[in-house]
């Protein structure tokens, strides 16, 4: 009997509005650093709404230049229900490109690795679904947000 092969289905993209850096320094395992999520906008297929002001990433840099994406915020729907976000995930690439996107130039996305894996929860019963589904994303930096589009993972 053969498995079968996943296929991905499109939910939403979120973008996901960003404070300033907050540089924490050194840590155990590379540069740390809090970026806060202070709104945003969810629109898809299966999920709209919008980023609540809360939540941030917090980053760590690796010596070689890949950052470790780990952010937890959260969303209210267009009908009122609120969906926590866990997304974590790895950005990397040509250091002339990494460097650009620091600065908050135009990069095109697909010049670098920017990849997630992201847990939901609600305890709302119209979206129960997103607690037993398992989502990937992928994402850009931009000067002021990130973008994220995710899929679940059928």
């Amino acid at each position: 009997m053969d498995l079968p092969t996943p296929t991905l289905d499109h939910i939403c993209d979120i973008q996901a509005d960003l404070a300033p850096i907050m540089e924490m320094g050194p840590g155990r395992a590379g540069q740390r650093r809090i970026i806060p999520i202070i709104g945003g906008s969810v629109e898809g297929p299966r999920l709209r709404g919008r980023v609540l002001n809360l939540g941030a990433d917090w980053q760590t840099i690796w010596a070689d230049g890949n950052a470790e994406l780990d952010t937890r915020y959260a969303m209210e729907t267009d009908d009122g229900a609120l969906i926590e976000i866990r997304n974590y995930g790895y950005r990397h690439g040509p250091a002339e490109v990494l460097a650009a996107v620091a600065r908050g130039e135009p990069v095109d996305p697909g010049s670098y690795y920017m990849r997630t894996h992201a847990r939901l929860e609600t305890g709302d019963d119209r979206y129960a679904w997103v607690n037993r589904t398992l989502f990937v994303g992928v994402g850009a930096r931009f000067q002021q947000g990130v973008r994220v589009r995710i899929f679940a993972l059928m």
